[in-house]
């Protein structure tokens, strides 16, 4: 068994994969073989895309926001048109608005809820069709140690994690006899847009000495699907910051 996913003849859909940490994991998936749809709501991904497509891959950059319904099923619909039916689905869709608890408005609670978690709702009921025809999938739902831990961001932000992580264990439990395993991988202190202005003061915290990569986080993506036998888990990537 190669610890190497081959996924020559799957679709991936990674949410949220204009940069940084999606745009990793889109990148690794196609270097696994896969055929990727690059979702994107504000920042478009038609350049990495088209990296991909310059290797030799199959690529298509598809806007939308996944926190909206109708939304979902358009992207899911123009996927299946244009690569096929999707049996590879990263939810990494997510925002985080620094509040503290008195400066935290019920609008950034539910826009935290609607993005970071319904998303991952609306796009795993919107691709469980084609896996359950196929009797094969791979849901991956980029969490954070903030499902566990204080974080730096806001109680919304641990809510919207944590739950995520409670949905990945409920699909794993009434998924797992159709072929169709859910994991979450819960990076800590990555070097994304979202540490960089904090960048001393998080290396400071982490026992490793320095941030994580986002193709780390990649590369525990990639574990998970090529592993049949793992469900209903989360892996932590956080350089020793915590062991919970």
């Amino acid at each position: 068994m190669s610890i190497n996913p081959d996924l020559g003849t799957h679709v991936a859909l990674v949410t949220g994969a204009s940069r940084g940490i999606g745009a990793a994991i889109a990148l690794a998936l196609a270097e696994a073989g896969a055929s990727v749809a690059i979702n994107y709501r504000q920042n478009s991904a038609e350049a990495l895309a088209a990296r991909i497509r310059s290797r030799g891959g199959r690529a298509i950059a598809v806007g939308a926001d996944v926190s909206q319904a109708t939304h979902v099923a358009a992207m899911i619909e123009r996927v299946a048109a244009e690569l096929g039916p999707i049996d590879v689905l990263v939810n990494n869709a997510g925002i985080g608005i620094a509040r503290g608890i008195d400066d935290l408005s019920e609008a950034d609670f539910d826009q935290t809820i609607a993005v970071n978690l319904k998303s991952v709702f609306l796009c795993t009921r919107a691709v469980l069709p084609a896996m359950r025809r196929r009797r094969w999938g791979r849901i991956v739902n980029i969490s954070s140690g903030a499902a566990r831990g204080a974080g730096g961001i806001g109680v919304h932000y641990n809510a919207s994690k944590a739950g995520m992580e409670g949905l990945t264990r409920g699909y794993a439990a009434r998924l797992v006899t159709e072929g169709i395993t859910v994991n979450a991988v819960a990076p800590s202190l990555i070097e994304t847009d979202m540490t960089s202005g904090r960048r001393d003061e998080v290396v400071a915290r982490i026992p490793l000495g320095r941030m994580g990569y986002p193709q780390e986080v990649a590369q525990a993506v990639l574990m998970v699907i090529g592993n049949p036998y793992m469900t209903g888990q989360t892996v932590q990537l956080n350089g020793g910051t915590n062991f919970l």
